[in-house]
Order: C-alpha cells, then sequence, then structure tokens
C-alpha cells in the first residue's frame, strides 16, 4: 500500500517545481510515453538550424506483452539556449505528447530492452542489455524499421556478443577511446570485448537488407549468420551480482564495476589487479584513485548526501571536470559541483540546510523514480531524462528533456557583469 503522506509531498514539490519552471530552466520539453523505458541516450547530430538542432535519441519502450518490446530510434528538436519564450517553457501538459520528440523508427527487440548503450567511435552503433547473458549490438541506421505488432518477428541483432553464463540485464559500458564493449551480470562477472574488426565489416555491408522473419533471421535474439563474438576478458572479483560498469575515460585498459556485494573494483586489463572499495546507502560517494592502497582499501574525499531513497544512475557532466548528476529512485536529478565544497557562495555554507555542500541544482520535474538520465555531449547542458510515473500521468512514465538557465552555471563575474547591465530595469519591475 503506497504511503499518502509521501505521495502528498511529492506532489507538493512538483507544484513548486512547475511554478518556477519559467525562472529556472532556459528549455524543457515534457513527453507521456505510450510505455514504460529504462533507458534513454542521445545519438548524433543529424540537422543544424537557426534556433534549433535536430539529434537522435535512443528509448526503450517496456511493454505488457500486448505487443513486442522495442528500441525506438527518435528525432528530437533541441532548442537552442535563449531561444524559447519563458512563458511558453512552462505551458505543458503532463498527459500529452511533445511536439519536439518524433519517433523516426522501430526496432523489435527479442525481450525487454534494460539498457541502451551508444559507441563514441560511431553512434549509429547501439548495445542493448535484455534478460539474458547476451549483449546485443545494433546499426541503427541499417535497420529496418518494424510495425510493433503482437506475433512480430523479432529483428535480427548485427551482432550478438557471448562470455556470460547467467543473465546480464543492467550493467553496460561503451569505451570512449577504443571499440570495447564491457559487461556485468548475475554470474558476478565483468565481460570484456572488442568489436572493432566487426564495426567496420557492418559499415561495409551498411546497404544490405535487414529482411525479418527470412533467411539470416534471427534464432532466440542470435543471428542466424553465426555472427557472435567471443569475449576478449573475463574478470571474477564481485560475490554478488553486477549492476553497473563503466570504462575509464582516456585509457581502455582501465574500467571499474560495482554490485550487490556494496564493492566497488577498479580494474586494469594488463594487470588484473582489483581495488576493492565499499559502500551501500542513499548517498555519492567520491573516490580519488590515487589515494588507493594495493589491499583495496579507501576513503572517500567527499560523501555527497541530498537523495532520501537509493541512487540509480551517477554520470559526469562533458561540460565541465567538476560536474555530475545523480539520479534516484526519491524522483530527484540532482546537479552537483564539488568544485564548489568549501567556498562560501556555496549553498549549505550560506544557511541553507536544503541544499547539501556542492548541491547547485535540482530536477524536481519527475513523481517518481528516475531511472536514467544522459547529458548531451553535443549541447553540454542540456539533459534528457525519464521516471516510472506513469501512474500520474496515464502513459507509460515521463521523458523530459531540459536545460537550466545559465545565469545558474555560468562564472560569477560573467553573470554579475550581465547582471549590471539590466540592473535598473531589475530595480524597476522590483520597486512595483
Amino acid at each position: 500500500m503506497k504511503d499518502k503522506p509521501a505521495e502528498r509531498a511529492v506532489e507538493e514539490r512538483y507544484t513548486q517545481w512547475k511554478s518556477l519552471v519559467p525562472v529556472l530552466y532556459d528549455w524543457l520539453a515534457n513527453h507521456n510515453l505510450v510505455w514504460p523505458s529504462l533507458s534513454c541516450r542521445w545519438g548524433p547530430q543529424v540537422e543544424q538550424a537557426t534556433y534549433k538542432n535536430r539529434q537522435r535519441l535512443y528509448l526503450s519502450e517496456q511493454t505488457d506483452g500486448s505487443v513486442p518490446n522495442t528500441l525506438v530510434i527518435a528525432n528530437v528538436e533541441v532548442v537552442k539556449s535563449r531561444v524559447a519564450a519563458a512563458e511558453h517553457i512552462a505551458q505543458f501538459n503532463e498527459e500529452s505528447r511533445s511536439p519536439f520528440v518524433k519517433k523516426s523508427k522501430t526496432i523489435i527487440h527479442p525481450g525487454e530492452v534494460n539498457r541502451i548503450r551508444e559507441l563514441p567511435q560511431n553512434s549509429n552503433i547501439v548495445a542493448t542489455h535484455t534478460d539474458s547473458p547476451d549483449v546485443l549490438i545494433w546499426d541503427v541506421e541499417s535497420q529496418s524499421n518494424r510495425q510493433p505488432v503482437l506475433g512480430a518477428t523479432p529483428s535480427r541483432p548485427d551482432l550478438v556478443l557471448t562470455g556470460h553464463q547467467d543473465n546480464a540485464e543492467f550493467a553496460l559500458a561503451m569505451c570512449p577511446t577504443e571499440p570495447f564493449v564491457l559487461s556485468g551480470g548475475k554470474d558476478k562477472s565483468v565481460v570484456l570485448w572488442s568489436i572493432h574488426d566487426h564495426i567496420s565489416s557492418l559499415a561495409a555491408d551498411q546497404g544490405a537488407s535487414k529482411s525479418p522473419g527470412s533467411k539470416g533471421g534471427a534464432v532466440n535474439g542470435k543471428p542466424a549468420d553465426g555472427s557472435t563474438v567471443q569475449a576478449r576478458g573475463v574478470f571474477q572479483g564481485h560475490e554478488d551480482t553486477v549492476e553497473d560498469v563503466q570504462f575509464n575515460p582516456s585509457s581502455a585498459q582501465e574500467f571499474c564495476s560495482v554490485g550487490d556485494d556494496s564493492c566497488l573494483i577498479l580494474w586494469m586489463q594488463e594487470l588484473a589487479c582489483p581495488l576493492l572499495l565499499r559502500s551501500a546507502d542513499n548517498s555519492v560517494r567520491m573516490f580519488d584513485r590515487r589515494n588507493l592502497t594495493s589491499g583495496g582499501v579507501g576513503s572517500p574525499v567527499h560523501i555527497f548526501e541530498g537523495h532520501t531513497a537509493a541512487v540509480l544512475c551517477v554520470q559526469w557532466s562533458p561540460a565541465k571536470a567538476t560536474v555530475f548528476g545523480s539520479a534516484a529512485e526519491d524522483g530527484l536529478l540532482n546537479i552537483w559541483d564539488h568544485g564548489k565544497i568549501g567556498k562560501v557562495e556555496n549553498y549549505a555554507e550560506a544557511g541553507d540546510s536544503s541544499y547539501p555542500p556542492g548541491l547547485f541544482f535540482r530536477h524536481a520535474g519527475h513523481r517518481d523514480k528516475v531511472v536514467d538520465f544522459h547529458w548531451n555531449a553535443a549541447d553540454p547542458w542540456t539533459i534528457v531524462s525519464v521516471s516510472e510515473d506513469g501512474e500520474k500521468t496515464g502513459g507509460g512514465g515521463t521523458l523530459q528533456i531540459w536545460r537550466m538557465i545559465d545565469l545558474i552555471y555560468r562564472p560569477e563575474e560573467e553573470v554579475v557583469a550581465e547582471l549590471d547591465k539590466f540592473k535598473s530595469h531589475l530595480l524597476a519591475c522590483s520597486s512595483s
């Protein structure tokens, strides 16, 4: 049975947030989903214009079985900074689809899509996790557009990566520097693949037909033509399911994994030497790897406490090295800057106890758990986020694309200089 006081608190928070949208946001698009989505990822920009850019977005659709589960490729009109009028930003209906989000292609997925990750070297190539031991690789440009009707044959993945001995459902990452894929699963292992030679072949064969159900179709999600890739390495060290993995942004030889054993393990391919760290609560903990010992024990540089429920996703910002976001089951997406900790201008040190050290923006536009979000590398302060609040919106959940007003994140001296230009106008408004 749901906690009624907690539900009322969430609704009050949301109402307050919506009233502040014209003040806090440069742009926001709210899109009511037909089906729940567990993953959302930005793809490449496909068109640039004067006031907005068109960009690809990858989404999943988790259906109730009446139609197949799908991997969706959408085109999003991303409005440029300082273009949208404040009064228009807040005028959205939570139960409506956004005109800025349009579905362009549907791939029928063999099973639920739990995670989507794009290949940095070729963002037309994406990997997906489902409820199986395999990782599926898709060339979305050459895949056929399908109609998701009951009984439809699943689309054929371009590659299937094998190596797990049990289901691998959520932990998935692509390497920023090399075409490597990393996965973790219920077999307590971390598995690494190289798809360098295979994506070269995919590019050469991009014009080939992908007709489902014909010769060469999928059998249990695996290509009938035998396009499977064996693991480059399997790393053992966890004592329970591996829930997330990530590469070092500057080295394909280093990566990390976290598991249900409350352990974070740092790996180096060449040495296979794990460093073990333990943490299990609703906080975000930041470690400096230079301070870790070979025995695997390390103390966090800082503990970020701004959530009241389990943190589901943490990502560094592509715009600023000290900024990262965290999304949680409490429906909040917090934006942090660890560079502000200890500085006078920090909200917490200025007496605002509702803002813990390092927190400088709180996105409260979702009314249930935020299951995924992604910074836009092509438009670095623009974020896409998705939540499981379908019961409140009469749909499958909420997708939001948003950008906070630049006065919040720009250097203080720039903001002060700009506001000084309009000082007399601001004073006149406040006096009236």
